[in-house]
């Protein structure tokens, strides 16, 4: 299969296909044929005496002063220029990758008045692995991502920086290792370049792809911790969450009840005279769920988003442009924040687990170790936790609810939304060591509940954790066994779904 630019429909799982090189993507004539009449169209509106914003006028709070056709050119690459003026260290070259492709995908659907020749040039980029290098901070997330775009355009002025590999050199260079030249930009296409929300999308679609994980991996920990704690299976009967049946709930519930199948262990306390668990136990679907209909809602609408046009004037006809608002951030930065909340519950929960399981209770001993006092045992790498989940909290702080007036009052009112995508990625970095933690933790529980074995699904990742880190007889140093459980988590090592690894 080939993905049509600008014809075709982009998903979480195609465009992450189409960074990676598994699928490839291409301009069909369809969308060729969309670009070059967008462009005729502003080749039109640019040369007629009627002011029209973006293809004859200035920009922002100059959006009055009318341009000459002769000073056109030089209008558009000023506009990269003065707005690339982003801070910061540069973002990940995978999420620039990202904001290449969603941008190739709005400009090749025919409204933005772009010429073919630049939108090859950056299909030319994604060919050759040469990356834009973009600054992580200085957009505000309305007339789009101003300045993280203009970096990302740069270059194809010979401005600017690539990844080359995982090495910075300037444009110029590279352009010249490959024999490029330097491209000239005609009116409205700077503009059609900078504005959008590529940069908030981008960090949303890493979210997403790091949180579909994550969120499958914090029922394996719930379930892994519940084993270790000899906890109760019936909070996650189906009786009980068909009579209200959030989506996310019913799914782990679903999915608790499949971890537990065939537990000798789960099987051996099933008498006991414990009545009820502690929250952190006996509502992870209620909590698990909650934070998968965030989820789901997030990836409803960047789906929505990176097959939408963001760029603004929006070019309609040869005679009609129209200028609004679709570059403005705000559907996106507060799914994010919202999904920030989801991602920092997650850890929040399962740090209160790992405290259980440290209390010394149901036949657990206490910190975990026989040796109490002597040795500290599991003690302190709750400390972390507790410490994460905090950091976490005060990531969640929402920009959506912020804004501050730019562009002498002619964008008084913005998205943040930037802000929103790179703290939940930051959210979802600190759960990586929270989950690391809390597995480590319920692996050393279970080895008190021997000889009794636990699921298959369970045992596998049981195994995965002891072919890095032993079990815990006496004090040692903790570091090098969270740093290999923390490597397992972050390349998603470990059986989360039954019969599969993802």
């Amino acid at each position: 299969m080939t993905f049509k630019y600008g014809v075709d429909q982009l998903t979480i799982d195609n465009v992450n296909a189409i960074a990676a090189g598994t699928l490839q993507a291409e301009l069909c004539q369809e969308a060729i044929d969309k670009i070059n009449k967008s462009r005729q169209n502003v080749d039109k509106m640019a040369a007629s005496d009627k002011a029209i914003y973006g293809i004859n006028t200035g920009f922002g709070p100059l959006c009055d002063t009318q341009i000459s056709p002769q000073e056109t050119n030089l209008l558009q690459k000023n506009l990269l220029i003065t707005h690339a003026v982003g801070v910061g260290e540069p973002i990940a070259k995978p999420i620039s990758k990202l904001m290449l492709i969603t941008k190739v995908h709005a400009l090749s659907q025919g409204f933005s008045g772009i010429r073919l020749t630049v939108v090859e040039r950056m299909l030319k980029f994604i060919e050759l692995d040469i990356i834009p290098v973009v600054p992580e901070q200085g957009s505000v997330g309305a007339s789009g991502d101003l300045a993280p775009l203009s970096h990302l355009f740069l270059p194809l002025l010979g401005e600017g920086e690539f990844w080359v590999n995982d090495t910075i050199k300037p444009a110029a260079e590279v352009l010249k290792e490959h024999g490029l030249e330097p491209l000239d930009l005609h009116a409205k296409e700077g503009l059609a370049l900078i504005n959008g929300t590529q940069f908030i999308l981008s960090h949303a679609i890493t979210a997403l792809t790091k949180m579909r994980y994550l969120l499958d991996l914090a029922d394996i920990a719930g379930a892994m911790s519940i084993e270790g704690m000899q906890g109760s299976q019936s909070p996650f009967r189906e009786e009980l969450h068909a009579i209200r049946a959030f989506k996310g709930n019913v799914e782990v519930a679903a999915r608790m009840r499949s971890f537990f199948a065939n537990s000798e262990n789960m099987a051996s306390h099933t008498n006991c005279d414990r009545v009820q668990d502690p929250y952190s136990l006996r509502c992870i679907p209620q909590v698990h769920g909650a934070s998968r209909n965030a989820y789901y809602h997030l990836k409803e609408l960047a789906e929505i988003e990176m097959n939408s046009v963001t760029d603004n004037p929006i070019v309609i006809s040869e005679e009609e442009a129209i200028s609004g608002g679709g570059f403005h951030g705000q559907p996106l930065a507060m799914a994010l924040d919202y999904a920030s909340i989801a991602a920092a519950e997650l850890g929040n929960i399962a740090d209160r687990r790992c405290y259980l399981l440290l209390e010394g209770l149901h036949g657990l001993p206490r910190l975990l170790t026989t040796s109490g006092g002597l040795n500290s045992g599991m003690m302190i790498p709750q400390y972390v936790t507790a410490a994460l989940v905090t950091e976490n909290k005060s990531l969640c702080f929402p920009p959506s609810a912020d804004s501050v007036p730019t562009s002498m009052g002619q964008e008084d009112h913005v998205s943040m939304g930037s802000i929103s995508g790179r703290k939940l990625n930051q959210i979802l970095g600190n759960l990586d060591k929270i989950f690391a933690i809390e597995l480590m933790y319920a692996a050393q529980a279970i080895e008190f509940r021997r000889p009794n074995k636990c699921s298959d699904i369970i045992e596998e990742n049981f195994a995965l954790i002891r072919s890095k880190v032993a079990k815990l007889e006496e004090d040692r140093l903790l570091k090098p066994d969270i740093d290999a459980m923390v490597a397992l988590v972050k390349s998603q090592a470990f059986t989360v779904n039954l019969g599969s690894k993802k």
